[in-house]
């Protein structure tokens, strides 16, 4: 798929530069109710944080990490994420994904090159716009997760983002609604909401450089 970690990173500090898929990738895993949703939370309010999709080579292929959180963080409890966190004061928002990634799992922040941005998300069910970066290690980081806050730290492949099959769709009862929702499933793990939507641009793009 692709030659090198170095050889993608290239590419993709190439593509970043160019228009991103955004909204219209957000939208492939956009969860479907025939009831609107009522949140309390609007985008002018929102709340800045960071995410990070860490990649690194392994086992012939090239992996990037997912965190299952803890039932005693404050928010989307038990989900599958990117590693990151809120923002601090005044910080700015790659040196956010840098900090919680190595507050989280324990990878040395002075060990991960940034190649850039990806569309910022705002979720409204926790009124936070949460900005996806994109960062690679020449080989595997050594990681210590924060068991606080991380249940479960596991890797997933390029290759497995890769294949269609890995989308799914289930009638699921959100919030006391009926819902559809689209998923990606990692060996069991089921992604969605707002890390589904970051990883579904981000797999349009990597198709971009197929």
């Amino acid at each position: 798929m692709f030659s090198s970690i170095n050889r993608l990173v290239k590419l993709l500090e190439e593509r970043l530069k160019e228009p991103l898929p955004g909204t219209s990738a957000h939208l492939i895993t956009k969860v479907q109710s025939k009831i609107e949703f009522n949140f309390p939370e609007s985008s002018k309010d929102a709340k800045k944080a960071s995410v990070l999709i860490l990649l690194f080579p392994d086992s012939n292929n090239i992996h990037f990490f997912l965190t299952q959180r803890t039932l005693s963080v404050e928010h989307h409890k038990g989900q599958i994420s990117l590693p990151g966190g809120t923002c601090e004061k005044n910080e700015k928002t790659i040196n956010t994904a840098l900090r919680e990634t190595e507050e989280e799992i324990g990878v040395d922040k002075n060990e991960v090159e940034i190649i850039g941005e990806l569309t910022p998300f705002f979720t409204p069910t926790s009124g936070f716009i949460v900005h996806p970066f994109i960062g690679w290690c020449n080989r595997r980081p050594k990681t210590n997760k924060q068991t606080d806050e991380v249940h479960t730290l596991f890797s997933a492949s390029l290759s497995q983002l890769l294949n269609d099959q890995i989308l799914e769709l289930e009638n699921w009862n959100l919030r006391g609604y009926e819902a559809k929702v689209p998923f990606y499933n990692f060996d069991g793990h089921k992604v969605w909401g707002v890390t589904a939507a970051i990883l579904s641009e981000f797999k349009l793009i990597l198709n971009d450089l197929t």
